[in-house]
């Protein structure tokens, strides 16, 4: 789970960017003022900060002069202002990224993965999934049954390794086709539907680690048992 710091004090704003981020493995610690901030700041240590330019008390100028005395953590700033001196300003703080309001949220969810990702928090690389006879190796980008390597498309592939990193956890059709296919991808959620169905014929009897939940979208279950054809 990945700590992050939203300094924002319209909770409307909080809100729309918790709703995008909730298929991340993100969370969100939330402040609506300044001081708030830098104290969890100063005893937490957080891998991104949201931080709203025009807030009560310290504003968001005055929160990210306190935080580089001390911390380099990636900050992007929110500002309802779109001026050349203000980003100047902003970058000669030490602030990474800069987003105007109003913004769209996928493109700031698009922004804070590519700051995570560029300073260096991502997924390993190395990791290998096992769940029963099911092995995932995402290095290898390669996925075997039983010992048997399962030719996967590139959508099944990202469907499967998104859910098993993530057992337990239910995702709509529409995060998951967010997630998978783009923010962008103005297609049907049913593309979901028809690549879970491919998937599941391809796992065969271990077609139960990939589950409905009926009435909301899909989850991995690790602790699924074996379907007997």
């Amino acid at each position: 789970m990945i700590d992050i710091m939203l300094v924002d004090d319209d909770p409307h704003i909080r809100t729309i960017i918790r709703e995008y981020a909730q298929v991340e493995d993100w969370q969100f610690f939330e402040a609506a003022d300044g001081q708030t901030a830098l104290r969890s700041i100063n005893e937490r240590k957080y891998a991104l900060v949201l931080l709203d330019v025009m807030m009560p008390g310290l504003d968001g100028w005055q929160v990210l002069k306190e935080i580089r005395r001390t911390s380099q953590v990636p900050v992007i700033l929110l500002t309802a202002r779109d001026e050349e001196y203000d980003r100047l300003l902003g970058f000669e703080l030490g602030v990474d990224d800069y987003v105007s309001k109003p913004f769209s949220p996928r493109e700031l969810i698009a922004r804070m993965k590519a700051l995570l990702k560029r300073s260096g928090i991502q997924m390993d690389e190395s990791l290998v999934l096992r769940y029963q006879e099911l092995q995932i190796d995402t290095a290898a980008h390669r996925v075997s049954l039983s010992g048997e390597q399962l030719a996967l498309t590139p959508k099944e592939y990202d469907l499967l390794t998104f859910l098993a990193s993530r057992p337990d956890r239910v995702f709509t059709r529409d995060q998951l086709l967010n997630q998978i296919w783009g923010y962008d991808y103005f297609g049907d959620a049913r593309t979901v539907d028809t690549h879970i169905r491919s998937l599941r014929v391809k796992l065969g009897d271990h077609r139960g680690l990939v589950a409905t939940v009926w009435g909301t979208g899909y989850r991995f279950e690790p602790e699924a048992k074996k379907e007997q054809l």
